[in-house]
């Protein structure tokens, strides 16, 4: 009675372990690599890199248990070396998860172990192995990249959840927790381990998102909210509005979104809105993507931060925006036109007796750096495609280009 009161209290996502490769759902783009693997007489030392609730420690094991039943399954975080050293003792594969937890030198470790064979290792990370593990252990792991689960998958997770537990819950239901699930397994099965516990006549849509407000907060990435408060974030930049800018960034992260896609709408809002009012503004939201590609989150949300207020509060210029949009107007309206005789490269001497770069006079030639000359096609000679906004930065440069030009 006690065996089976512990067995019906073991968690879902512990629970709904795969058994063996075929059970195992998601990573379809490396399904050849892990069949290779999984009937492997030898298993290699691996890195399983991917998000959380991906499937990288059911991979590990069911890849560890096809090949051995000496298995250690241990937490970076929870073991010291002096310990692991012991445990380690009479065992085949090592499950190490979260290695990135480990010091360089705690990595440094694994490699006189790795290079004589005494184990194997399966170490999971959700950091970039390129910045989170040495260069060393690197060179002796096969790494593979896991990607976060699509809803495809997630909705095959949830059924099969609902058959064990011979529940059943309806699709819009289940929709709706794949999709706050975003993509990761684990909080997919603690969802549904939730709605399992409620009343039956609590199991439907409406009773759910009641009952479960911590998710209604975190806004759907395939629907309009996604969307809207993107939308919101970068009209706030654009209208200069610190305060409306974060409390949109803050919605988007809180809301579970990735902050890649974040970053990828600031450095467009950093050209397209600002542009040459101050230029600064795209190295800013570019070494933003850098700094959060870096260092992952929660942390991330602090050069996220300091990036959009100062999107914010610089000057504004779309005119760089507007320019390249007159000239695919123009080539729309009349097409392309041939490329100037002097501008052209004379790479033969056939293309120099057509008169290839005749007439070219080079700038550096001159002490401003600037010479008269044409530069547009003929027949859209004169044509101004570039109106200039006279904020911030662009005031200046527009200032010295025409003291230059004399234009």
């Amino acid at each position: 009675m006690e065996q089976a009161t512990k067995k019906h209290l073991k968690p879902l996502p512990e629970e709904l372990r795969p058994k063996d490769l075929d059970n195992y759902v998601g990573q379809e783009h490396i399904k050849d690599q892990l069949e290779t693997l999984y009937h492997s007489e030898r298993l290699p030392s691996l890195l399983l890199f991917g998000p959380p609730g991906c499937g990288k420690s059911s991979l590990a094991l069911l890849l560890a248990k096809q090949h051995t039943k000496k298995i250690l399954r241990l937490s970076a975080p929870e073991v010291g070396l002096q310990d692991l050293r012991r445990q380690l003792i009479g065992i085949d594969i090592l499950i190490l998860d979260e290695l990135h937890r480990f010091s360089k030198a705690q990595q440094d470790f694994f490699l006189p172990i790795l290079e004589n064979g005494d184990i194997t290792l399966i170490a999971t990370t959700t950091e970039n192995p390129s910045f989170s593990i040495t260069k060393q252990l690197l060179s002796r792991l096969h790494v593979l990249k896991l990607n976060p689960l699509d809803k495809e998958n997630l909705k095959k997770l949830a059924f099969t959840a609902c058959k064990q537990k011979e529940i059943l819950l309806d699709e819009q239901l289940i929709d709706f927790l794949c999709t706050a699930s975003q993509g990761d397994a684990r909080t997919l099965f603690n969802l549904i381990e939730f709605v399992f516990n409620l009343p039956t006549e609590k199991q439907n849509l409406e009773q759910a998102k009641k009952a479960l407000p911590q998710i209604i907060a975190r806004h759907d990435k395939n629907g309009d909210s996604h969307y809207e408060l993107a939308s919101a974030l970068i009209k706030s930049i654009r209208g200069s509005d610190p305060d409306a800018a974060l409390y949109y960034l803050a919605s988007l992260i809180e809301g579970g979104e990735d902050p890649r896609f974040i970053c990828r709408r600031l450095i467009i809002s950093a050209s397209e809105d600002i542009g040459l009012a101050d230029p600064k503004a795209l190295s800013y939201a570019v070494a933003c993507q850098q700094a959060v590609e870096f260092i992952g989150l929660p942390e991330g949300v602090i050069p996220l931060s300091q990036t959009v207020v100062y999107l914010a509060l610089a000057p504004k210029s779309n005119s760089t925006y507007n320019a390249y949009h007159n000239v695919v107007a123009e080539i729309k309206k009349n097409g392309m036109k041939a490329v100037p005789l002097h501008l052209r490269n004379a790479s033969t001497k056939l293309q120099k007796e057509w008169g290839y770069k005749k007439g070219y006079l080079y700038p550096h030639d001159a002490p401003t750096g600037y010479i008269e000359q044409e530069y547009l096609p003929q027949d859209v000679v004169n044509r101004e495609y570039y109106k200039p906004k006279f904020n911030g930065d662009e005031r200046i440069l527009y200032s010295n280009w025409k003291r230059v030009t004399k234009k």
